[in-house]
């Protein structure tokens, strides 16, 4: 017997509908069915659910796919609740059609320096112009299609290198705003390219410091830590009959052992949607307030699915949650009443489960903290 999928579908009309909708279907799954199957499963259930006959694009679960996308493979990996959304609400005309004028208005920042070439392969990219994490958090965003084409015309010679890295440096929202993250279905990963053009636009410094610099330095350094030593006061975080969240953000993260450890201290383990999602930290230096905004969905997510203690994977993220916690609140305008450690602190502690079946009564970690910190 093939499983039944539940599906909660994506409605809005711009003409008819002040806000957009979901309608809840159940399917049962077919075999060798395509994801434009299940669409037209759904047409055909009702006939007021409308999708792109040409180009077809949509989300699943928040992920990318295309219309030969098999469903099979994706019941696997997502299980039987389905979510279905446009490539990109905010722009949705009629149900996942979607008003896409935004990406040839992008094309233009390079077009005086494009050939017909160049045009053809940007088309190619509209899947990935579509798939930008940070248009979630800024609407203005040219996309990370036009920054691809950018680096592939540079790449390949263009004379007019310095143009091409001033248009997509200087518009509102564009290159020092992007944090690339894969949010298709199949991996897409395009990082390394981002990268580079980083570092065409901001190389690194390649001044050799003096031995004067390094001994200021270091005295800097030895200052600094003498008068965080004095600041740090020892803070208790119990953990036992808590509820943790782990987030393993761009690591891959060891979300079976720090389970096992959450679930043997006597605490539950909450599961949320921004786990394995990028939360600003690259972004830190050129744009605080988007880096901020993005810590701060990350953190309320965790709070909001019902954690109260977050495990952090990545000693930076978590040095920059705890270091800018008060601006990540101010940020976002919430309070955000999560305690947070390090994953690393988490599992070199000793979780005490008491003898026998009994756990003791209560299950505490020590870290030093600032005064001012969280």
């Amino acid at each position: 017997m093939q499983p039944i999928l539940e599906i909660k579908a994506f409605f809005f009309n711009a003409k008819t509908d002040y806000l957009p909708y979901y309608k809840q279907f159940s399917i049962e799954l077919a075999e060798d069915m395509k994801a434009k199957d299940l669409l037209a499963f759904i047409r055909e259930q009702n006939e007021n659910f409308t999708y792109p006959e040409e180009n077809l694009l949509f989300k699943i679960n928040d992920l990318i796919v295309n219309g030969d996308q098999s469903m099979s493979d994706v019941i696997e990996r997502l299980g039987t609740s389905l979510q279905i959304d446009p490539i990109n609400s905010y722009r949705s005309m009629n149900g996942l059609v979607i008003k896409d004028n935004d990406f040839m208005q992008s094309y233009e920042l390079l077009a005086p320096f494009a050939s017909e070439e160049d045009l053809e392969y940007y088309k190619t990219l509209y899947s990935v112009h579509y798939a930008s994490e940070t248009e979630k958090f800024d609407h203005t965003y040219i996309g990370d299609a036009i920054l691809i084409l950018a680096h592939k015309m540079i790449t390949e010679g263009s004379e007019h290198k310095e143009a091409i890295l001033e248009a997509i440096t200087y518009p509102h929202s564009s290159l020092l705003d992007c944090e690339y993250e894969n949010n298709f279905f199949n991996a897409q990963d395009h990082t390394a390219t981002i990268d580079e053009l980083k570092m065409m636009v901001k190389p690194p410094k390649t001044d050799t410091p003096s031995f004067i610099d390094n001994l200021a330095a270091r005295l800097a350094e030895k200052k600094d830590a003498f008068l965080k030593k004095e600041e740090e006061v020892p803070t208790i975080v119990s953990i036992e009959g808590k509820q943790i969240a782990y987030y393993a953000g761009a690591a891959t993260g060891n979300t079976d052992s720090i389970n096992e450890k959450i679930i043997q201290a006597g605490s539950k383990v909450v599961s949320f949607s921004r786990a394995n999602k990028l939360s600003g930290l690259s972004l830190l230096e050129d744009n605080k307030t988007l880096a901020y905004t993005k810590a701060a969905t990350t953190l309320l997510d965790a709070l909001d699915s019902g954690a109260q203690v977050l495990i952090v994977e990545e000693q930076e993220v978590y040095d920059m949650f705890k270091n800018n916690f008060v601006n990540i609140e101010k940020t976002i305008g919430r309070d955000i009443a999560l305690e947070l450690i390090s994953s690393a602190d988490f599992m070199d502690s000793k979780v005490s489960t008491g003898s026998g079946n009994h756990k003791s009564r209560e299950t505490v970690y020590m870290r030093e903290m600032t005064v001012n910190s969280i």
